[in-house]
């Protein structure tokens, strides 16, 4: 073969282009390195949750968090912080477009998500200042104090706090509720990659930062002394005695957003395993109960409204002879309320509770006009808005005082806590998840009245139309539960108590102080970037 002058020349000039190219190419992949690493970060922050037990996954979650916002600018941050709350919120909430199809899911994640990315504009900001986790997992609980308040009165699932149920920090619940809890998660996982980037700085160079190994150290080694230290205050001992407990789950005739679409039959099935369960009592099979609690729209018609249903509930509180918290819809002067009703097995319905914190798009419609405009049928699914409750609701019931917190409600720490202030000694979580299938939906609202055992001190009853019905003791461990979608009771003594933790006792303060930590970090970042941006235009 003969070699040319000419063909020499355009391979040479060939070859730098080649390596141009490759180069660009590197360069692009380099890029996504740190995108694809945040989205699998927030991937393995929700495998975290129930209904696995992962909780430690949440910690190098942090980690990874925190390594690609490191040093990061803020629309860097923003969107980086955006996709790990894409890859945390997209399957943790895959639940909510079960029935409803991925239009209103996809649209609550990408909203939800505008927070997390703005939580990772933030700890890009802090993330070159001294003690830098702190500052961070300061930034992680303002956003989500600020998720659990906006928009429509907010959506405060997916708190780190709530995948915590079986994890070491669990105890830190009692002392400063929700957010103490969810700060030291984020502390200890922030914590762990300062660590691992002092201990590549030292392999890389021998050169050893004192100061940053320390923070690391501690930010790793202060959540989990404290979660040790904060052990004295889970207790499951009674101090005013103790009640036998009946938990009813009735089951429903079908899943899905036509549970109650037969009349009546979710009361009748309600009705028909009180009733098996008072044929066990009379027969010794069960111990007798004190009272019995039912689920959320365990009485799918109104009781006030229809004789037949309010038969059929009375038949019921007569044959077990003890009060039920009976939960129905209710209309009163034209407004829907989602009531619990307390039944008096003598006197009938003594007292109500209506749920104060309502669900938007499910049991009212924001933006009717427009959700209208976009797609008529889904304001078919919501005809008519409920009405909020304006008090809290605890029953009396067999002397116990007993705190309704109606489903949705266990996400918002103020409504569990008020019922413990106005004198609960325990807690019932009627919930209704017929509509969410066997989503792990369930599983994860099960975990949040875990944590509120033990926030607060207090046994939690959770009766649910088809499960996951559950005793969880107050040091959060889960004495009985039911399956999904069948009829079942479960009859447990359980301690009664008065005592208030310092969480219950705090209330919100704890989250205002990380607040405050949060503004004072962001407030010392913005001002060293203003003053380098100063030194070098001078």
């Amino acid at each position: 073969m003969t070699v040319t002058a000419t063909s020499v020349g355009e391979s040479d000039r060939l070859e730098p282009r080649v390596e141009r190219g490759a180069r660009t190419w590197s360069h692009r992949l380099a890029r996504l390195v740190p995108a694809a690493a945040a989205a699998l970060a927030g991937l393995l922050l929700y495998v975290s949750f129930p209904p696995r037990t992962l909780w430690w996954l949440a910690l190098p979650a942090f980690a990874v968090l925190g390594t690609v916002l490191h040093g990061r600018g803020w629309k860097a941050g923003f969107g980086l912080g955006y996709l790990f709350g894409l890859g945390f919120l997209l399957p943790l909430l895959v639940w909510t477009g079960v029935e409803v199809g991925p239009g209103p899911w996809l649209a609550l994640v990408v909203i939800e998500a505008l927070f997390v990315g703005a939580v990772g504009a933030g700890v890009a900001a802090v993330s070159k200042l001294p003690g830098a986790p702190v500052w961070a997992a300061a930034v992680w609980i303002a956003g989500e104090a600020a998720r659990a308040r906006v928009p429509f009165e907010g959506f405060p699932w997916g708190k780190v706090a709530f995948g915590q149920a079986d994890g070491l920090f669990l105890p830190l619940a009692a002392v400063g509720g929700t957010p103490v809890l969810g700060f030291a998660v984020a502390l200890c996982g922030f914590g762990l990659y300062d660590v691992i980037r002092t201990a590549l700085r030292w392999r890389r160079t021998g050169e050893v930062r004192r100061a940053a190994a320390a923070v690391g150290l501690i930010s790793l080694a202060v959540p989990v002394v404290g979660a040790v230290a904060a052990r004295p205050l889970v207790s499951d001992k009674a101090e005013d005695g103790s009640v036998t407990v009946a938990v009813i789950q009735g089951n429903v005739p079908r899943a899905g957003l036509e549970f109650n679409a037969q009349r009546r039959a979710v009361l009748d099935y309600h009705a028909r395993e009180t009733q098996r369960l008072a044929a066990e009592v009379r027969a010794g099979k069960v111990a007798r109960p004190d009272f019995v609690l039912w689920p959320e729209n365990s009485s799918d018609i109104d009781p006030f409204a229809n004789a037949d249903a309010r038969a059929v509930i009375d038949s019921a509180a007569k044959a077990v002879g003890v009060p039920i918290s009976v939960g129905g819809v209710v209309e009163r002067d034209g407004r829907l309320y989602n009531e619990q009703i307390l039944w008096d097995p003598a006197e009938g319905p003594v007292d109500t509770y209506d749920k104060r914190q309502i669900q938007p798009f499910g049991e009212y419609l924001p933006l009717r006009p427009l959700i209208g405009a976009i797609n008529r049928s889904w304001t078919e699914m919501v005809r008519q808005d409920f009405t909020r409750g304006t008090e809290p609701g605890v029953f009396t019931m067999h002397g116990a005082r007993v705190g309704l917190v109606t489903c949705y409600e266990a996400a918002f720490d103020w409504a569990v806590r008020s019922e413990v202030e106005d004198g609960a000694q325990m807690i019932s979580v009627p919930s209704n998840n017929a509509t969410f299938d066997r989503s792990e939906m369930t599983y994860q609202q099960l975990a949040m009245s875990r944590v509120r055992a033990v926030e607060h001190s207090r046994t939690v009853a959770v009766p649910v139309t088809s499960g996951v019905s559950a005793f969880i003791m107050p040091d959060g461990t889960i004495t009985r539960k039911t399956g999904m979608f069948v009829a079942d009771s479960l009859v447990q003594k359980v301690p009664l108590r008065s005592s208030q933790t310092p969480a219950t006792r705090l209330g919100v303060l704890p989250e205002i102080a990380l607040v405050l930590v949060a503004a004072g970090g962001l407030g010392w970042a913005a001002a060293t970037a203003l003053r380098g941006r100063r030194a070098g235009d001078a």
